[in-house]
């Protein structure tokens, strides 16, 4: 039953020009090693010319390529060619040799069925040293390397108008990170200041300094659009979930499911944006209204009474329709489909400096925010299993499928699987991308029962929370 299993998952990852699902690398180092070297780059685009913009020298920057995949993909320029492919949609994990991700960790990313040129789609996965700070006293013991410390560090980037902001992110966040964190006291901290709040705000820190640097260098390196940014750390034994979008993670242990992150949509941060155009009016140009009404405000119904709602509220009433209300409501559309005026569908991100409305000069950023959500997660706890894992996915996953079916996924996935083969999470990404992704038929990708699978980028993470290692 067991090889049927692994059979199938192989059949279907090699059908779509994915790698074999059970790769026989070694590990990277335990946590008491120093951190490892850098895999190789990806294919990247020739140098800038000297005297160039790229060629600026900064602390923290990187040029920006015209495509690329993430480093630890070690794609050669034949598979570059396969991972940009629409038609195809390999499903693309690390190679099978060569070392392991971090913590045996998993993952795939499939392309886009069309919906934009290139997979704008970009991940990270480090282990980060931070030179010259020593551990909290009484906190678990970290990797470190003389008076530094570690952390472990995950980051998935859903970019939307381009791919430039979603790569530079995947590229120097972790570096913006490890900055802040140099910056964190040495002695034993006051009783209403935990070491706990300060790595949370030493994150927040790190995704604004991100933020405005890409707002310096859109123009000279070409940073355009903006991207999604769902981030996880792993420091003094505690798991520190950074959301900034619509991409979502969930915990499942022991078949229970741990919600680590919410979406920030246009729906969900309806009152931030309302109270936001109520405070600066002059944001919305005079052809936005703050409020919000059940469906769009025509001539003919000025002088009638409409239910609607406020930034103070969470129900709905009546008011009677003026002339102001004819404009264009700043939050338009349910769902997925609604949009922040009338232009994009997420509240939270990177970038998008350059954003306006269309046929306006109208600003959006402004209603953007950088800052993310932080949750944390005590690993130390709870006894968790090898098959306690973090599941971390772009909205290419979450589209089409449920907290209830990942979690159904792992159960079925991971039992086909010995508990100390670290191939197996990665086996788990990509049933976890296929899945959302679907199979080729006359009307385009569909599910199982038919519906239509994602036809999003989708890139997974299966971070293991019990497998092999001791992390605290």
């Amino acid at each position: 039953m067991l090889n049927r299993v692994r059979s199938a998952v192989a059949h279907l990852v090699s059908s779509g020009g994915g790698p074999p699902p059970r790769p026989k690398s070694p590990d990277l180092p335990t946590a008491t090693s120093a951190p490892p070297a850098a895999p190789p780059e990806a294919p990247r685009s020739p140098p800038a010319r000297a005297g160039s913009a790229r060629a600026a020298p900064r602390k923290i920057a990187e040029a920006r390529a015209s495509f690329s995949r993430p480093t630890f993909l070690q794609l050669s320029p034949g598979g570059l060619r396969r991972a940009d492919d629409h038609a195809g949609r390999a499903v693309q994990s690390p190679p099978d040799t060569g070392r392991r991700l971090p913590w045996s960790t998993g993952y795939a990313e499939v392309i886009n069925a069309g919906k934009s040129r290139h997979n704008e789609d970009q991940a990270c996965c480090e282990v980060v040293y931070v030179e010259g700070r020593r551990s909290v006293s009484g906190a678990p013991r970290e990797p470190s390397r003389g008076q530094g410390l570690c952390f472990y560090y995950w980051g998935l980037f859903d970019g939307h108008a381009g791919g430039g902001a979603a790569e530079m992110a995947s590229r120097l966040l972790h570096r913006h990170i490890r900055e802040q964190l140099k910056d964190l006291p040495c002695w034993p901290l006051q009783k209403e200041v935990t070491h706990e709040s300060l790595v949370v705000g030493a994150i927040e820190n790190a995704f604004q300094l991100m933020d405005e640097q890409m707002a310096r260098e859109r123009r000279g390196h070409q940073v355009e659009g903006g991207c999604c940014a769902l981030v996880v750390v792993y420091l003094l034994g505690k798991v520190y979930v950074a959301n900034a979008g619509d991409s979502r993670a969930i915990i499942v242990r022991n078949g229970e499911i741990i919600p680590m992150s919410q979406e920030f949509t246009p729906e969900t941060e309806r009152q931030r944006l309302q109270l936001l155009g109520f405070l600066k009016p002059e944001l919305l140009g005079g052809e936005f209204t703050h409020l919000e009404f059940p469906r769009r405000v025509q001539p003919k119904e000025l002088g009638q009474r409409m239910l609607y709602r406020d930034q103070n509220m969470t129900g709905w009433a009546y008011k009677k329709i003026e002339l102001e209300d004819l404009r264009f409501p700043l939050v338009c559309g349910e769902g997925k489909k609604a949009r922040v005026m009338a232009t994009i569908g997420v509240t939270r991100g990177l970038g998008d400096h350059n954003l306006r409305v269309c046929s306006s000069t109208l600003p959006i950023k402004p209603f953007l925010s950088c800052f993310p959500e932080v949750r944390v997660y005590d690993l130390t706890q709870y006894e968790h299993c090898p098959d306690d894992v973090l599941v971390l996915g772009t909205d290419g996953l979450w589209d089409v499928t449920s907290d209830c079916e990942v979690a159904a996924t792992v159960d079925k996935v991971l039992s086909a699987y010995e508990p100390n083969d670290p191939s197996r999470y990665t086996a788990l990404a990509q049933a976890l991308v296929l899945g959302a992704r679907g199979t080729p038929r006359d009307r385009g990708w569909r599910l199982p029962n038919n519906k239509l699978g994602s036809g999003d980028d989708i890139s997974v993470f299966v971070i293991p929370l019990g497998g092999p290692g001791s992390y605290s």
